[in-house]
């Protein structure tokens, strides 16, 4: 599928492919800067050749069900690729968007809700057989779906529209959400915030100025904080950082993807979203910042990164931080990729595409505030070469259950599981 603009990121997806090689084993390229990351390996933590495991899960706490893939599977109704998903916390829908060519060179491209429980398509929202595509950017506020159309006016030219399902479960487009973004901004992470009525949206300076801005939004009321550029030199190269939401302190927190050296500590800030502050302090992990998220309670963030293929977590108010292996991995194969965080369990969930707790398949290891590794769920499957979309974890706290990519290798499932 030919996508208009190939540096499109989308709630955590990317259009782009790499693949990166260790010894016999191969690994798609994830994290928020996917197929433009340095392909290199520290010689001091890279271990070639055959893999062997051992590491057990850790038991679930008394009286919980037991953990792991529940056996639900969402298909994408016209077997295209994903483009985005997320669940409603508050309720048992969950949107998806796909896409595939078709033989005339046109693309069908359609969003979808799904039940939770079963994993079958509820209903086709809308759908095209244009050279527009869709992308989900999330379920936010109070069971908000939120959408972005992309309309092809010709080559390399594209109009971007943002649709809401409000509220989600009505499964029908009910209003447009207009971001205070021009032609020369993309709309590349929404901060997917559930229970509180403000999400943090990050645009990407797409016309070469390498002034990326952040701001807040109400969606469901199509209202907007101040607008905040970005001028530090950290923070105004290469790919999106990742992003995560303190709707407490009303900030953004940021992580650094490494450019030119990746074998040096990223920076972690943040970005206060009301007054513009912007504060920045050197991180404890090695390489890109992959993924990360915040309990906006205690003001810990929880990030992965790249070459040390550890999970770090940080005071941010004292800008202190904490660092440690992600269980038996011991090669940059096995680095972890999304964090989400559970804010009714207060749990960190961390994606890891290549299992190091499993002969095989992919894990997510769940840590509590304090860095505590509560459990490692294995049985998943969401690290393959074919896919462009990175791993992404969406959680339903209240039910204690999540969904993710795969386990095909077209990129056209998400899995359920259980915590």
């Amino acid at each position: 599928m030919q996508f208009k603009d190939e540096s499109r990121r989308a709630g955590g997806i990317s259009r782009n492919r790499s693949v990166t090689k260790t010894g016999l084993s191969e690994r798609p390229a994830q994290g928020h800067a996917a197929g433009m990351r340095s392909n290199c390996f520290c010689p001091a933590v890279v271990a070639l050749g055959v893999v062997t495991l051992g590491a057990g899960h850790a038991q679930a706490a008394s009286g919980q069900p037991a953990i792991g893939p529940t056996g639900v599977i969402v298909q994408s109704q016209f077997g295209g690729q994903i483009f985005g998903f997320d669940i409603d916390q508050a309720g048992n829908e969950g949107i998806l968007c796909e896409a595939q060519t078709l033989d005339n060179g046109r693309t069908h491209a359609a969003i979808e809700t799904f039940d939770q429980t079963t994993g079958a398509i509820v209903k086709v929202i809308q759908e095209t057989q244009t050279h527009d595509d869709y992308v989900t950017l999330g379920v936010v506020g109070n069971s908000v779906g939120l959408v972005e159309r992309e309309h092809s006016t010709g080559h390399l030219n594209v109009v971007r529209t943002f649709s809401t399902l409000n509220p989600l479960r009505r499964n029908r487009i009910s209003g447009m959400w207009t971001p205070p973004v021009g032609t020369d901004h993309l709309v590349s992470q929404v901060s997917r915030s559930q229970g509180v009525s403000n999400v943090a949206v990050y645009a990407l300076d797409i016309s070469g100025h390498f002034r990326p801005t952040l701001f807040t939004s109400d969606v469901a009321a199509n209202t907007f904080g101040p607008v905040v550029s970005i001028s530090d030199g950290d923070f105004v190269n290469g790919g999106d950082p990742p992003m995560a939401y303190d709707n407490v302190a009303n900030r953004a927190v940021l992580g650094h993807a490494t450019l030119g050296n990746p074998f040096i500590p990223g920076k972690i800030a943040t970005v206060d979203l009301t007054t513009g502050a912007f504060v920045k302090f050197d991180g404890v992990g090695l390489g890109d910042v992959n993924g990360i998220a915040v309990d906006p309670t205690t003001g810990t963030a929880c990030t992965t990164t790249e070459i040390d293929f550890s999970v770090e977590f940080y005071d941010i108010a004292n800008q202190a931080g904490s660092i440690q292996t992600l269980p038996g991995a011991f090669n940059q194969i096995f680095s972890g990729a999304d964090v989400q965080f559970d804010q009714v369990n207060r749990l960190f969930l961390v994606a890891q595409p290549v299992s190091s707790t499993a002969g095989s398949g992919s894990s997510i290891h769940v840590y509590d505030v304090a860095g505590n590794l509560i459990e490692s769920i294995d049985g998943l499957n969401f690290s393959n070469v074919g896919n462009v979309v990175p791993a992404h974890i969406a959680l339903n706290p209240r039910k204690r259950i999540g969904f993710v990519d795969g386990p095909d290798v077209a990129a056209g499932q998400i899995q359920s599981f259980t915590y």
